[in-house]
């Protein structure tokens, strides 16, 4: 009983991006990295609804004056989307350069294009080093991939997006007044209503 309650704690820390074998869920954490709320998303660069959210949950962090951070986790639907673990690699290798965001917004505006001449050309947009963004280069994150992947099936996590809000599963709406409304976030801009 005390190891089922041990994993629990664990997977749930794992759900509120409280680390992963160090410094893991900060590597790819967009927004306040000290805020209060944190959505975790378990997602795939190829697909559309990933697409969708990406502005939604862009907005609310930009709204949320630094009380709501987002971590990014990777869940390649590669069965439905052929160029989603190249995607999910491509964005590893970018953001060892500093530029996951940038990499992740670009492939996501062109989700038709991932292949691995396209994912060369949004690299050279960002100045970055192409040669350890596709093919065997990029192997090398495949471990952090995998740990994303799995940790998404040990969640739960069968489709994308999937979010954890602090932990829990979030099924509503993926739209800024839903989301708003998960974390707490009052009608006055950014404000928690436990801050209040």
């Amino acid at each position: 009983m005390a190891a089922d309650e041990d994993l629990d704690e664990r997977r749930k820390s794992l759900l509120r991006g409280d680390g992963h074998d160090g410094d893991f869920a900060e590597r790819w954490s967009y927004g306040n990295p000290e805020a209060p709320v944190t959505i975790v998303e378990f997602g795939d660069f190829e697909c559309p609804y990933c697409g969708a959210a990406k502005p939604v949950l862009h907005e609310l962090i930009e709204g949320s004056d630094g009380n709501v951070r987002w971590v990014w986790r990777h869940f390649p639907l590669y069965t439905v989307h052929p160029f989603a673990l190249t995607a999910a690699l491509a964005a590893e290798a970018a953001g060892h350069q500093g530029a996951f965001w940038p990499m992740a917004g670009l492939m996501f505006k062109h989700q038709a294009h991932l292949d691995d001449a396209s994912i060369i050309r949004y690299g050279e947009q960002l100045d970055l080093d192409t040669s350890k963004l596709v093919g065997e280069a990029a192997q090398k994150y495949a471990p952090a991939v995998r740990a994303d992947y799995a940790e998404g099936v040990e969640a739960g996590v069968h489709g994308t997006p999937t979010l954890f809000i602090d932990g829990d599963p979030y099924t509503d709406g993926v739209t800024v007044r839903d989301l708003r409304e998960a974390v707490g976030l009052s009608r006055r801009r950014g404000v928690p209503r436990s801050v209040r």
